[in-house]
């Protein structure tokens, strides 16, 4: 992976000195907060109805109940996230014309890829390490379970690089960051619903397909605590799968010249 270091240095750089990436992870944070507040706010109404009637909530952690709707909520913003920090990662090289001058330098396309792609990776695990204070307090107070945390941020890191890699893939298509995004977006949000329609669908054959095509069905379990090997294989082949595709696009560029 010949040029990986240098791709990564300088992308990295970009990143953190543009100032989309600020107003990005100023609503992130905006939002993962405001929903830490209102889920905290219902679970604490909630045990105080447990308390006067505990048979309402037999063998129900509360601390494991808001890790499971917290970390939900978290995937969700990130449907909306990764877009935004995938979009200029070839689109904008493309655009500035920067993308033949990117050939003749002594990098191979797989060391571009990778460099960007661990560059963006980098960039999310920060945004994604930026919400652990908050969680780490209330696990410390309540005494809760550090399982379900480890195994849920597990499943956000498996998550956001199937969403990075689409992300990567959408921004070879076009020279328009804003077409990027807002087809990394429609993907995305296609794959996280298709779930919801294999009840609907016959042969069950089919519906149990597109039962394993949703990403979001695979992160479920994650929330729950729960690590399945067949959901770390489902990532790990979709990002392999638009990584691959990544550089199948670029070589098609070089191709023709």
């Amino acid at each position: 992976m010949k040029g990986f270091w240098p791709v990564y240095k300088k992308e990295l750089y970009e990143m953190f000195m543009s100032r989309i990436f600020y107003a990005l992870a100023f609503f992130f944070l905006l939002l993962c907060g405001v929903f830490f507040y209102l889920i905290l706010q219902q679970i604490v109404m909630f045990s105080y109805q447990v308390a006067q009637n505990p048979q309402i909530a037999q063998n129900v952690s509360m601390p494991e109940l808001f890790m499971r709707s917290f970390l939900w909520n978290i995937s969700v913003i990130m449907l909306f996230v990764a877009p935004l920090l995938t979009m200029r990662l070839y689109a904008e090289e493309r655009k500035n014309g920067t993308m033949e001058l990117l050939y003749t330098y002594p990098v191979t396309d797989l060391g571009t890829l990778a460099g960007k792609f661990a560059a963006c990776m980098t960039t999310f695990a920060v945004l994604l390490a930026a919400t652990l204070p908050g969680v780490i307090m209330l696990a410390s107070i309540a005494g809760s379970s550090w399982k379900p945390i480890v195994c849920g941020y597990g499943g956000l890191v498996l998550l956001g690089s199937a969403f990075i890699s689409l992300g990567t893939f959408a921004s070879t298509l076009t020279s328009n960051q804003i077409v990027a995004a807002i087809v990394t977006f429609g993907v995305l949000l296609m794959l996280w619903f298709i779930g919801d329609a294999k009840s609907a669908v016959n042969p069950p054959v089919v519906g149990n397909i597109l039962g394993y095509l949703s990403v979001s069905d695979h992160f479920k379990g994650m929330v729950k605590g729960l690590l399945d090997s067949r959901d770390i294989v489902y990532y790990g082949a979709f990002s392999a799968l638009f990584l691959f595709l990544t550089l199948r696009q670029m070589s098609s560029y070089r191709w023709r010249g």
